[in-house]
């Protein structure tokens, strides 16, 4: 048994009787844990305490490995299944010229399109912290240039020494 696994089955099983089921069958009811383990050995199978709390205790006779990679194949389906959303991140100063804004904003664009979340962040250094209005003033100007591509998920706001605003795409524009 792995650290992960802490299935209590077969000869691990200290109750002195289980309420028990047959995988894919009939219920046996409430009989005792050698009864069961015998029934057990008799079809091929493992005794699996599925609910050790209840009273009695509930197990069912199952094959176990057949049981665990199925559950593995299930969590790996999910897992395929789910949709990863891909942030990027634009960085901007306080005193960012005109002409950079516009490249940034260009890729800003570009990520947005592709249906990707955009962060803009501008950092304030040093004196800069005195005014922060400043950098938000950098990201009110930046909106106007994206907000038909996006939405803007989270205002403008001061995170330590960062202001940031997270814009996500519109869901008609995505284009995977």
């Amino acid at each position: 048994m792995s650290k992960k696994d802490r299935t209590i089955m077969n000869d691990d099983i200290r109750v002195p009787e289980v309420r028990c089921n047959v995988d894919g069958a009939e219920s046996l009811g409430i009989i005792s844990t050698n009864e069961a383990m015998d029934k057990a050995n008799e079809l091929g199978l493992d005794l699996v305490l599925i609910a050790p709390t209840a009273k009695p205790p509930v197990a069912k006779i199952m094959d176990y490995g057949k049981f665990k990679y199925q559950e593995e194949k299930k969590l790996k389906e999910q897992r395929k299944n789910q949709t990863k959303i891909e942030q990027k991140e634009i960085k901007l100063s306080v005193k960012i010229a005109d002409n950079d804004i516009s490249y940034k904003i260009k890729h800003a664009r570009e990520f947005l399109q592709a249906g990707k979340h955009v962060k803009f962040r501008v950092f304030l250094r040093g004196r800069e912290m005195a005014h922060p209005e400043a950098a938000r003033e950098v990201l009110i100007k930046v909106w106007p240039m994206v907000e038909d591509l996006g939405t803007m998920d989270k205002p403008p706001r001061l995170e330590g020494r960062y202001y940031n605003m997270l814009v996500i795409p519109n869901k008609d524009d995505k284009k995977k």
